[in-house]
């Protein structure tokens, strides 16, 4: 069984697999070149409906476009966060996997960027290849849906590469992805402080209460990461660095402060001294780091691949959104897990309106310093 269920490396590759290498992709079934999905506006197709135990090993996707009327490409826009990827686990009715596509993916504010992590990676052109070697586990079935948000036709291609098992392990713990937004965090008005200083390392924060959430799971499961992208909605001339927040992941319901507490928000993404270069390596990186003092949009990931973070009855992810939650910005965020089922149901993901991202220049504090 062993040689059969783990991920395959360099290191067990002529190990012998007792399983069924298959796919599901968006070929022409005609023998064509037509080799894509067309979804109108406003509706969800079933990419995938396998009737089999299984696990996904690998997804791609890459998407675009096209006019109604004259069946022409058309470049629209914010189209990653437009189109949402969800996945059903073995006939559940709320969804395990939950997202705006290109966040699922890796990489939010609806924007797609050549990246390398060890799960997740966008290839070229431009990022527009999205790829997903996150496992996904199904003892019975699987579904996997894309609803289309846009005013447009999308043209959907895809493969979805799995495993097709006799039985899985009795305790195989099931994939669950979610997407969060907050904006503006609810945070304070610099103004109402005496000086900047007060405003960026003031106060204390002695619960945890007011931090952004990233995760809020209930059951028996690891937490594998998250991807973080915050916009940063001041303008200041002086330090204008909208992290500063610890990370305060709460586990089976322990109190402030919990067993893992970080240091700052660069810190939990395993980088210093508030980076603006960008990187990337298997298990975090800087995505983007659109301007100057850190303003404009921003894009972190942390995956804890190695070193998972395991719950027996409930996780809290939370991080503070400046220190001590003084800053309000544009926060959204797509956490990964495993858990068993049933999970406690998500909250319905926000309209398409509530998911696009600011794209003009919006402040929320002009300091006049």
């Amino acid at each position: 069984m062993s040689n059969t269920m783990g991920a395959a490396d360099l290191s067990n590759i002529f190990l012998r697999r007792r399983a069924k290498r298959m796919r599901i992709s968006s070929y022409d079934r005609s023998g064509g070149n037509a080799d894509r999905l067309y979804i109108k506006p406003g509706e969800t197709a079933t990419i995938a409906d396998i009737k089999s135990p299984g696990i996904i090993t690998h997804i791609w996707v890459t998407l675009g476009t096209i006019a109604p009327d004259t069946i022409t490409h058309v470049a629209e826009a914010d189209i990653y966060r437009k189109i949402v990827l969800r996945a059903y686990w073995d006939g559940e009715t709320n969804p395990s996997v939950e997202a705006p596509i290109g966040d699922f993916f890796g990489m939010g504010h609806a924007m797609t960027k050549n990246f390398v992590s060890a799960p997740l990676q966008m290839s070229p052109q431009d990022g527009k290849s999205l790829n997903c070697w996150f496992p996904m586990p199904f003892k019975e079935k699987a579904a996997l849906t894309v609803t289309n948000d846009c005013e447009n036709i999308l043209a959907f291609y895809y493969y979805i590469d799995y495993e097709q098992h006799e039985i899985l392990p009795e305790d195989t713990l099931m994939f669950h992805a979610q997407w969060r937004r907050e904006c503006p965090t609810g945070g304070k008005n610099p103004l109402d402080f005496d000086n900047h200083r007060d405003y960026c390392f003031g106060g204390q924060n002695t619960d945890g209460k007011g931090n952004y959430i990233l995760l809020d799971a209930e059951g028996i499961g690891h937490y594998v990461g998250a991807n973080i992208n915050i916009h940063n909605l001041s303008d200041c001339a002086r330090w204008d660095w909208p992290g500063e927040g610890d990370d305060m992941i709460f586990i089976d319901g322990e109190p402030w402060p919990p067993r893992l507490h970080g240091t700052g928000t660069e810190d939990y993404v395993n980088m210093a001294w508030c980076p603006t270069q960008e990187y990337n390596a298997p298990y975090h990186g800087l995505i983007l780091n659109e301007k100057d003092n850190w303003k404009g949009k921003i894009t972190y990931y942390r995956y804890h691949i190695a070193d998972p973070i395991m719950f027996d009855k409930s996780i809290l992810v939370t991080i503070e959104h400046g220190h001590n939650n003084h800053r309000c910005d544009d926060w959204s965020t797509t956490a990964y897990w495993y858990q068993n089922e049933p999970h406690k149901a998500f909250l319905p993901i926000v309209p398409v309106e509530g998911r696009i991202p600011i794209n003009e220049m919006k402040v929320l504090w002009n300091l006049g310093i």
